[in-house]
C-alpha cells in the first residue's frame, strides 16, 4: 500500500490549485474558439439570409451570437470561480460555474422561445425565400463546423466536468442540426417550390426550448445539491477500505461546492482494541490517501467502536439485525455496539426515501428491539441516505 504519511495537507492542496488552473484555461481556451467559430459562422449568415430573405437563415445567425455570448458567460464564470477563498465564503466560489451553465440553459431557452414567435410570424404571413449556389454552400459548411465544435467543445467539457461547455457543446450540436434542415428546406424549395422554412422553423424551436428546459433542470439540480455519482461514492469507500483497521464505512455524506470540489464526512468502524494515537494516525492517513486518489476533502472522520472481546456481543447483533431488516425501506444497519458494563446496546439505522413516515418506522423498530432486550437500554440513531440507493 501506499503510505501516505509523508503528505501534508499543504502539498496536497498545492496539487489540487495546479489541476484547477489547468482545467481553468482548458476551459477558456476552448470558449475562445467557439467564439471565434460562431462570430465568423454568424457574420456569413446574417449576410445570407438578408440577401435570399430567409427568415430560418437569418434566426439561425442569431443563435450563432447567442452562442458566442454563451462562450464568453463560461469564461467570465471560470475566472470568477476560480477566485481564492476569503472569509465571507471560505468554500471558495466553485459554485459559480453552476450559475453560469444556467445562465446558458436560459440563453438557449430564450433563443427557442422568440425563434419559435419569429417562426410563427412567418407561417402567417409568409415570406417567398430566394436562395442562390453560394449562400447554400455557406449553410452546408456551417453545418460542418457546428458539428465539428459541438463534438470538440462537449468532449472537453466532460474530460475537464464542466457543465458550461458541456451544455455549449450541445448547443452547437443542435445547432447544426437547425442548420441542416434550413439545408434541406432551401433544397425542396428550389426541386418543388414549396416553402418549409417556416414550419419547420417552428418545430426545431420546440427542439431547442425542450433541449433549453432540460439544461436548466440538470443545472439546477447541481445547484441544489444532487446525489453524488455512484462511483465516486464507491471510489472513496474502496479507498477507506483499503486500511486493513477499518472494518466498515458508513454515513458518507458529501457536499458540492463546484466541479471537482467535493467535501465530505464518513463514519467508520475499527476494534475497541485501537488506542487514540493508533486512531489519530488512522484517520490522517485516510483523509490523505481519499484526496490524493478521488480529490476529495474528508472535513470529518467519525469512528465506531466494534466489539471484538464478547463473544455475547456477536449473537445479539445477528438478532437485532433480523429485525431491523426485516422491515421495508431499511436500507442497513451499522455502528452496533454493546456495552456489557453500563448495559447499552447502541446502532444506527438507516432507512430509505420510499418510506413516507420514515420517523414512525424508525420508533416502531426501537421498540422491537427494546421488547426484545428489555434489561438493556437501547439507543439508536435514525440516518438518511445521503449517498447509498435504495
Amino acid at each position: 500500500m501506499k503510505d501516505y504519511k509523508g503528505m501534508t495537507v499543504d502539498s496536497l492542496e498545492e496539487e489540487t490549485m495546479s489541476k484547477e488552473t489547468s482545467r481553468d484555461r482548458i476551459i477558456i481556451r476552448t470558449s475562445i474558439i467557439g467564439i471565434a467559430a460562431n462570430v465568423f459562422l454568424a457574420v456569413f449568415k446574417a449576410l445570407v439570409g438578408v440577401i435570399t430573405n430567409s427568415i430560418a437563415i437569418t434566426l439561425d445567425a442569431v443563435n450563432n451570437i447567442s452562442d458566442a455570448g454563451s462562450s464568453l458567460i463560461t469564461i467570465i464564470g471560470t475566472k470568477l470561480a476560480g477566485k481564492e477563498p476569503d472569509r465571507k465564503h471560505p468554500w471558495g466560489y466553485g459554485r459559480i460555474e453552476y450559475l453560469s451553465a444556467m445562465v446558458i440553459s436560459v440563453i438557449v431557452l430564450y433563443a427557442g422561445v422568440t425563434s419559435f414567435i419569429e417562426s410563427v410570424k412567418k407561417i402567417i404571413h409568409p415570406e417567398t425565400p430566394s436562395y442562390t449556389t453560394a449562400a447554400l454552400i455557406i449553410v452546408a459548411v456551417g453545418v460542418l463546423v457546428k458539428i465539428v465544435l459541438g463534438r470538440f467543445v462537449k468532449k472537453t467539457g466532460e474530460k475537464v466536468n464542466s457543465d458550461s461547455l458541456i451544455n455549449s457543446g450541445e448547443d452547437a450540436t443542435l445547432d447544426s442540426i437547425i442548420s441542416a434542415s434550413t439545408l434541406v428546406a432551401a433544397i425542396v424549395f428550389l426541386l418543388w417550390k414549396v416553402s418549409l422554412e417556416a414550419w419547420l422553423g417552428a418545430i426545431i424551436s420546440l427542439v431547442i426550448i425542450k433541449s433549453g428546459l432540460e439544461m436548466l433542470r440538470d443545472t439546477v439540480s447541481d445547484i441544489l445539491g444532487q446525489r453524488v455519482d455512484a462511483d465516486k461514492v464507491k471510489a472513496v469507500r474502496q479507498s477507506v477500505r483499503s486500511f486493513p483497521q477499518v472494518l466498515g464505512v458508513y454515513d458518507m455524506i458529501f457536499h458540492d461546492y463546484g466541479p471537482d470540489r467535493l467535501n465530505g464526512s464518513i463514519h467508520i468502524e475499527v476494534p475497541d482494541t485501537m488506542t487514540a494515537d493508533k486512531i489519530d494516525e488512522l484517520i490522517r492517513n485516510i483523509t490523505a490517501k481519499v484526496m490524493a486518489e478521488n480529490g476529495v476533502a474528508l472535513t470529518g472522520i467519525s469512528v465506531y467502536s466494534v466489539n471484538t472481546q464478547n463473544e455475547k456481543a456477536a449473537v445479539v447483533q445477528k438478532e437485532i439485525a433480523e429485525i431491523v431488516m426485516s422491515h421495508e425501506h431499511v436500507i442497513q444497519m451499522h455502528g452496533f455496539y454493546l456495552n456489557e458494563e453500563e448495559h447499552i446496546i447502541q446502532f444506527d439505522v438507516m432507512i430509505g426515501f420510499g418510506e413516507k413516515d420514515r420517523v414512525g418506522l424508525f420508533r416502531r423498530i426501537l421498540g422491537e428491539v427494546q421488547e426484545k432486550y428489555p434489561e438493556y437500554k437501547v439507543i439508536a440513531n435514525l440516518d438518511t441516505d445521503y449517498s447509498l440507493s435504495e
